[in-house]
């Protein structure tokens, strides 16, 4: 959603009134009509040379760089308190106005955008919209080669690599519980659902048995081990939470679920990308290159934790980690010569 191109500029004042409170009751009508859609603002950038219909009115509006940070203000504000997402397409402009003062992006009225302009809006709502990396993205429009793919590697510094300063992915679905024993013959567990962004939720005993329940109650053997496992999705998108436990009555009680959280280094890497986690247990990797291609996999453990790169050509690539057949995320690393 965007707003008329000056008015989210304007004094603070005349913004709680004109505009603010249209894009919460825009917002609001969206989350009505479909839960699981996200507002994303659309925000815009300063004029050329400042807003000079309104700079005797208010004199912040008199430059760029003054129209322009008041825009990437407000419209960042307008997304905090409506959770939203923000396509942060003035920032991008700013990016390009700063280290690339040849590339026009404006047309003629110092306003509307060229087609440059256009193609690096595509490349912030691209990555902002599918999460992917704009500077893989291979269509140049009717720009140069070295235009676009510059315009595309802006787009890559201020949206791709801060995802998360703009909102993406902060309202899916994060998995948690916590475990309290209220029987020991049989043994008998409370599970309790700490999940947020969640609607649906899938347990794993780790005993053959599994529920739908938000907050289940199981009764496991004594004497064994076990992994549980949580999966808490919306709208499509899935989180997992676990907790192993040996002899679940002696030591659950009271304990949250974990999630292994893991890290590679270096990146860059050269010959090897070394690996930490927070617990181990054998891991299944897989690494594709930038096009979705699996290039290598293999098993990762405390007695081999790193994995050789150095026959892979230089490039971005995505390392997967699975454990027992589930996704434990994905990591992006850089292959350097």
């Amino acid at each position: 959603m965007q707003e008329q191109s000056q008015r989210p500029s304007f004094p603070i004042s005349q913004v709680q009134t004109s505009v603010f409170p249209h894009a919460r009751t825009l917002d609001s009508l969206v989350n009505h009509h479909d839960s699981c859609a996200e507002t994303v603002f659309y925000m815009t950038w300063g004029r050329k040379n400042g807003d000079a219909s309104n700079c005797a009115f208010f004199p912040p509006l008199c430059t760029y760089q003054g129209m322009d940070s008041l825009l990437n203000l407000r419209y960042r504000m307008m997304a905090d308190s409506n959770d939203a997402i923000v396509s942060p397409v003035g920032a991008v402009w700013n990016y390009i106005r700063v280290n690339y003062p040849s590339i026009e992006l404006y047309s003629a009225d110092e306003s509307h955008p060229s087609v440059a302009g256009t193609y690096a809006a595509a490349c912030s709502f691209y990555s902002t919209f599918f999460r992917k990396d704009p500077s893989l993205v291979p269509f140049n429009s009717s720009l140069s080669a070295l235009e676009a793919q510059t315009i595309r590697n802006a787009a890559k510094v201020v949206v791709y690599d801060s995802l998360a300063k703009w909102h993406v992915g902060e309202y899916d679905p994060v998995a948690s519980f916590a475990a309290h024993g209220i029987g020991f013959t049989p043994c008998i567990i409370n599970l309790i659902n700490n999940s947020k962004n969640a609607t649906s939720f899938y347990w794993d005993f780790g005993d053959g048995d599994s529920s739908t329940q938000i907050n289940p109650t199981h009764t496991f053997p004594n004497g064994s081990w076990y992994t549980v496992t949580l999966i808490a999705s919306k709208c499509g998108l899935y989180d997992t939470a676990m907790l192993v436990v040996l002899d679940p009555c002696l030591r659950w009680n009271n304990i949250e679920s974990h999630k292994l959280t893991w890290s590679i280094f270096p990146n860059p890497a050269v010959n090897t990308l070394k690996f930490e986690t927070n617990e181990w247990i054998e891991n299944r990797f897989s690494i594709y290159n930038s096009l979705g291609a699996e290039v290598a996999g293999g098993n990762i453990t405390s007695e081999k934790n790193h994995i050789d790169i150095s026959e892979l050509p230089t490039g971005i690539y995505f390392l997967h980690l699975m454990e027992k057949g589930k996704s434990l995320g994905y990591r992006k690393f850089v292959k350097a010569n």
